[in-house]
């Protein structure tokens, strides 16, 4: 009887680890090298590739296509204002837990939705996060319809312009590299087949022994704190929050799934890859107006239909390189 083994495409995995290597210690260095507005887009980056994973892992693994996620942005955001702004708390315990609410209030959040399947689900997000929208905008403590400013003396507590631009990018790159690793080591363990199972076909892996609602409730809950902690810090980073900008479904969802079906749907190294397109793109269509986001849409369906797998699924039928290694084979 042969002898199987499963392994992993790990062919260029040391190369790959040198590259993150000097990678990370150029992004570290950034604030003395790069100015204010270079750390300001670096920040805004870091928070759109943290989101995209996390969203990548609940739609492209798991198979739950959320399109409520702004409503944890959102919370993270008045969290931190709150706390820090209003209430005093130092900066880092703020951070951390706008995170944790934000978390915490997916769990009953999950608990409804998740009755929920398919079309349906994906409905009940989007309303969820527009009642969250509602209930802030009525909140005379939270500034109402117009929102609220962080206050210029707790602001400059944490140095001036350049310095929080800096301590900013720093946060932001921790929490990008913390949602990476989750992703990375949650879908090389047995919990990732199981995301991948419930994907592909939830009456079947229940059959073999997949609790759905936990798992479903495990990664909903990750990717919700994860939301939080980048509405936290790209909020800190613009002193100013209103219930229309934390809550924006084009800007935190619409964007975010944009990065995800360009880069590449079910694959890290997709959310990298559409992050920095989208970035390039928006760059480019910065004066297009209205235009932006109807020529954002069609590249979406063209890319779509010429490349279902996205840009990466397309660099990776041509390399078979794989940055974070997670594919499975069989061989004897």
């Amino acid at each position: 009887m042969p002898n199987y083994k499963i392994e992993r495409n790990e062919k260029y995995h040391t190369g790959v680890l040198i590259g993150f290597g000097v990678l990370l210690v150029f992004l570290v260095l950034l604030p003395f090298w790069g100015d204010k507005s270079t750390m300001r887009l670096a920040t805004e980056m870091a928070g759109y590739l943290a989101l995209a994973v996390m969203w990548n892992l609940l739609a492209g693994y798991a198979g739950v296509m959320s399109i409520g996620q702004q409503a944890f942005v959102g919370v993270g955001g008045y969290t931190v204002f709150t706390l820090a702004g209003l209430w005093g708390v130092p900066l880092i315990p703020s951070i951390l837990l706008a995170g944790l609410v934000a978390g915490l209030l997916a769990i009953p959040v999950g608990l409804i939705l998740f009755r929920l399947n398919g079309a349906y689900f994906a409905i009940g997000s989007w309303v969820m996060a527009e009642i969250f929208l509602l209930l802030t905008a009525q909140s005379d403590y939270l500034g109402a319809g117009s929102g609220m400013s962080f206050p210029t003396a707790v602001a400059k507590s944490f140095g001036n312009s350049t310095e929080r631009a800096a301590l900013f990018w720093w946060i932001a790159l921790a929490i990008v590299i913390a949602a990476l690793l989750i992703a990375y080591l949650w879908l090389r363990s047995s919990r990732g087949l199981a995301l991948t199972a419930m994907r592909d076909d939830e009456v079947a892996a229940s059959g073999l022994g997949v609790n759905v609602m936990r798992n479903k409730l495990q990664v909903f809950l990750v990717a919700s704190a994860v939301a939080g902690l980048v509405g936290a810090i790209l909020f800190l980073g613009k002193l100013r929050i209103s219930p229309t900008s934390a809550y924006d479904v084009n800007e935190w969802t619409a964007n975010i799934i944009f990065i995800v079906v360009i880069g590449g749907l079910g694959r890290l190294e997709g959310a990298v890859v559409g992050t920095i397109i989208f970035f390039l793109l928006r760059g480019f269509l910065a004066d297009f107006g209205s235009y932006y986001l109807i020529i954002l849409g069609l590249i979406a369906i063209i890319t779509m239909l010429k490349m279902p797998q996205g840009v990466w699924g397309l660099i990776y039928d041509k390399t078979q390189i794989e940055l974070f290694p997670l594919k499975r084979k069989i061989v004897s």
